[in-house]
């Protein structure tokens, strides 16, 4: 019996060992370099890949519609009028998702017409979807597949410049996210990321629970960016340029995961996970999982 009981708890330790170092893999607006960013294929594709976490932007529409998209305007980059017809004009000004409702949304494709910036990026007719259709399109492909959760990493596009103009101010902007995690029942697997620690603290305010990721994207030391958003985060998320051995050894003493954002070379991926970071944000999933697990 003493026996038995010894080699259970050894199970056990192993067990909690392996959990404690599995790195969380998080898609790039799904899987950006293997399909059109934020849209619903990419999410389902970098589900199909395995990842533990899709990372994903949102917007606001005219008509107060939560729209997962990068930009705030569409992006002549990769997006045209569905009819084929290319973008002209100030892409900011003139396609400005503030000023479209969500029905006009749809009448650009974001998807087959490629991204030279991913050349191995698959060309499908894409839209930018709704925050809750997302979810409910990935939620839908789990359970018909008996795959395990997945988390979502929101990220509020706000910034002081864009207030009233390209997206509502902090407050009603973390509401309009907030109904919709809450709606669709994902607060026990989802954080809420961005560079704005305004909108961060109005999450805050409205779920004190709900894990929250700041993002860096310059060189500012760790306590002065976590006394400036006001509380501790669930996660450290700065350009991967910036993470050191110090900076991993100053998250983990405060208790905050270290996820950096976005990495796709596969010798950096390998560097990053042995200076200890908790995750990588990736265009490549598929690279990250063939590496780092």
């Amino acid at each position: 019996m003493k026996q038995i009981l010894c080699s259970l708890m050894l199970l056990s330790a192993v067990g909690l060992m392996a959990q404690k170092g599995r790195i969380d893999i998080q898609g790039h607006r799904g899987a950006r370099g293997l399909y059109p960013e934020n849209t619903i294929p990419a999410f389902i594709g970098a589900v199909k890949l395995g990842v533990n976490t899709l990372e994903l932007d949102v917007v606001v529409t005219k008509d107060n519609q939560v729209l997962v998209s990068h930009d705030p305007y569409m992006n002549d980059g990769f997006c045209r009028q569905v009819d084929g017809k290319s973008l002209t004009g100030d892409m900011k000004k003139d396609y400005n998702i503030y000023t479209m409702t969500y029905a006009e949304t749809q009448s650009y494709d974001c998807g087959q017409w490629g991204n030279e910036k991913f050349p191995d990026q698959q060309k499908l007719v894409a839209h930018k979807p709704l925050l809750a259709d997302m979810i409910d399109s990935v939620e839908d492909y789990i359970r018909k597949n008996n795959l395990p959760k997945v988390k979502y990493n929101i990220e509020i596009k706000c910034a002081p410049a864009g207030d009233n103009i390209m997206h509502p101010l902090p407050e009603p902007f973390a509401k309009l996210v907030y109904e919709v995690v809450k709606k669709k029942g994902i607060q026990d697997h989802c954080n809420i990321q961005s560079f704005d620690v305004r909108c961060l603290q109005e999450i805050h305010k409205l779920d004190p629970k709900l894990p929250i990721a700041i993002l860096i994207a310059d060189a500012n030391n760790f306590k002065k960016n976590l006394e400036q958003l006001g509380f501790t985060p669930y996660a450290y998320s700065p350009h991967y340029i910036l993470v050191n051995k110090k900076l991993v050894k100053q998250c983990h003493a405060a208790g905050v995961k270290l996820i950096p954002w976005t990495v796709n070379d596969e010798k950096k991926m390998v560097k990053l996970k042995e200076l200890g970071v908790d995750g990588v944000i990736t265009d490549y999933p598929n690279k990250a999982i063939q590496l780092l697990r």
